[in-house]
């Protein structure tokens, strides 16, 4: 009999299911296939998976399961999943089409990891140098002293296409394409207010638009096929694409909060930056080949996830298509965050612990940022610090008043959400 209840106690570890907006759901398995391609690892103790599955849950039913949160979360330790939820539907308005573990999301800038990592596998392969100017793999390029390696980390001055152009007088009725970015800038660079380059830290999408046109121009592929050839097909990442106008009818929308829907606009053609769409299984396929080294040397990951920002002390820092928070404590979280009309993504990587954080979501739910707390169950990260933190979007960043003056998160968000729809892009 006791040998019984200990099988019914670690198949019960084993389930992978939660509680989100107070609401069961039960994922189906992974199938065989889906991690075929990640090393063997010793499993985790049906304890470990208890463990880890119960903290995982008592943290996001204390801030997703309050909110309207509709997407994916899924957690995993030595690239095991300890945790896994898909909650709501493809279009919340209709709650047609529930969202599982295949229903692709928008990824916004985490997008940016893959576009980083193509770049440094092509100067791992000796067929770019990114120390070379842009201007050698881009004839036009009108900014002499900007290097591959300043677009890689946002040190390259040039401000965000997608704040200029609409501004200096695109037609918006005209989708803007990755060359059209390129063109504009040569055509009106002596208008566009650009910085001195490797003056500072400078976020901006156009940095990413630029590389995906030089990994077209230095592979000989489009970016889509490219990103095919080279991650998705060997990792078996069968749900990740790269949107093109061919994907309309596929794609998965996106919402404000309110549950109003996204239109699609002028901008929503430029890859690179964005228009990655891919799975919490899938990303978590990614992570582990990264952490693995699957496609890359030590020394091209050291210098991926090396700080280039200084200029300013805090935690705070970017290396080469990753954020990164440089603790007091000596240890590192390499992370990218993306929000992208209605949809906000977070994917944290505890490399030392072999951990990883994902979440995904199409309605507009910032409160997704919020699981980059739950690092602090797999190392001393300091990130339990109550704020919505997501760095792209610091005019957002906010502290909280204490817990015994703080108002609900519902009252919170609905008082700040008319602000928001303002500057819903990033």
């Amino acid at each position: 009999m006791k040998n019984l209840v200990s099988l019914l106690l670690a198949l019960l570890a084993l389930q992978s299911c939660a509680r989100v907006n107070n609401k069961k759901v039960t994922s189906s398995p992974v199938n065989e296939s889906d991690t075929a391609s990640l090393p063997h690892v010793p499993p985790l103790t049906p304890e470990e998976v208890s463990y880890y599955k119960r903290m995982v849950g008592n943290h996001l039913d204390s801030t997703l399961g309050r909110t309207r949160f509709n997407g994916s979360v899924l957690v995993a330790k030595n690239g095991q999943i300890v945790y896994e939820e898909y909650n709501g539907f493809v279009d919340p308005r209709h709650k047609r089409d529930s969202i599982t573990p295949n229903t692709p999301f928008h990824l916004a800038s985490v997008s940016k990891t893959f576009t980083g990592m193509a770049t440094l596998k092509l100067w791992q392969e000796g067929r770019l140098n990114i120390d070379d100017p842009v201007s050698k793999y881009l004839p036009g390029f009108p900014l002499e002293d900007v290097t591959v390696r300043l677009l890689l980390n946002h040190r390259s001055g040039i401000p965000k296409y997608d704040h200029y152009m609409g501004e200096m007088g695109w037609d918006k009725h005209r989708m803007v394409t990755n060359q059209d970015v390129l063109d504009f800038l040569i055509a009106r660079h002596k208008d566009i207010p650009i910085g001195a380059p490797n003056r500072g830290f400078s976020y901006s999408n156009t940095n990413f638009a630029l590389l995906a046109l030089i990994i077209e121009k230095t592979s000989g592929l489009p970016y889509k096929d490219y990103l095919k050839k080279t991650f998705f097909d060997p990792l078996g990442m069968k749900d990740s694409y790269v949107f093109t106008m061919a994907d309309s009818n596929r794609m998965v929308p996106s919402f404000y909060y309110s549950g109003r829907p996204y239109a699609f606009e002028f901008l929503d053609l430029v890859y690179g930056d964005k228009n990655i769409y891919s799975t919490v299984r899938d990303l978590l396929k990614w992570d582990q080949a990264l952490q693995n080294n699957t496609f890359f040397k030590k020394e091209i990951l050291d210098a991926a996830y090396s700080g280039y920002s200084f200029e300013k002390p805090g935690t705070h820092n970017y290396g080469l298509g990753w954020r990164m928070y440089l603790l007091k404590n000596g240890k590192k979280l390499i992370y990218h965050n993306g929000w992208w009309h209605g949809n906000r993504t977070s994917f944290y990587r505890m490399v030392d612990e072999d951990a990883t954080i994902i979440a995904l979501c199409n309605n507009d739910c910032r409160y997704v940022y919020k699981v980059k707390e739950l690092a602090d169950i797999f190392g001393d990260y300091m990130q339990n610090q109550n704020r919505y933190d997501d760095d792209e979007n610091s005019h957002l960043v906010r502290a909280e008043k204490p817990a015994a003056k703080r108002r609900s998160h519902a009252t919170a968000y609905k008082k700040k959400s008319s602000n928001r729809r303002a500057t819903a892009k990033k």
